[in-house]
């Protein structure tokens, strides 16, 4: 039996969603070039607790001999720092990996100037965001990262949204990326994307100048 294909995941961040630039860029660099692995860019509940549910029942599905690869975006970063500690609670051998961009450090700090009516960029669902949702997003904190090694941080300094120092701190183990200027969009993100698979795994690399 042929092993299974790594299975990437992207993470959307606060009120986005699959159809982001990000999430959409993505996925079609990944069809392009046919890259040996399953794709899952997930809509993610509004409830934390249930989208941290969510992602660790899909990585977990196939078992510790596949690779799983997450890609978090904002508050997807903060997502992806948990479901990757998650992920090796479960099964310590799994060979994951994360790559962070503008992740968000400290979310439910943030949240609490938010508290009210909330509104989905895409999908236009609307919805209230509660001190619960706060307390949620709290529970998913991470203290300490088991293999630093493993995660990849791209930041922009001029992210208007997050302040980039506290993800270079939070991650200050980790590989790194630091590009002056930019937005919490992420600029240029179509060109950072081999740089992403590159440290991902050298098999998307090798995918990608066959079908070149």
């Amino acid at each position: 039996m042929a092993p299974a294909k790594p299975l990437i995941i992207y993470i959307h961040g606060f009120n986005s969603s699959p159809a982001s630039h990000k999430a959409q860029t993505f996925q079609n660099y990944v069809q392009a070039h046919d890259l040996p692995c399953e794709l899952w860019i997930p809509e993610l509940p509004v409830w934390p607790g249930e989208a941290a549910r969510m992602l660790l029942q899909r990585a977990l599905e196939a078992g510790i001999c596949r690779p799983v690869h997450i890609i978090g975006s904002s508050l997807g970063g903060y997502y992806g720092t948990w479901l990757m500690e998650s992920i090796l609670d479960h099964c310590p051998d799994c060979p994951v990996k994360l790559v962070l961009i503008n992740p968000a450090v400290r979310p439910y700090d943030l949240f609490e100037d938010y508290l009210g009516p909330q509104k989905n960029y895409y999908s236009d669902v609307e919805y209230e965001l509660t001190q619960e949702h706060v307390d949620q997003l709290r529970h998913l904190e991470i203290e300490t990262l088991s293999r630093p090694d493993n995660i990849l941080l791209l930041v922009q300094t001029g992210d208007e949204t997050l302040d980039y120092q506290q993800a270079v701190a939070r991650y200050a183990e980790c590989p790194a990326r630091i590009d002056e200027g930019g937005s919490h969009a992420y600029d240029g993100f179509e060109t950072t994307i081999p740089v992403i698979l590159q440290f991902l795994s050298a098999h998307y690399v090798a995918a990608v100048s066959l079908s070149g």
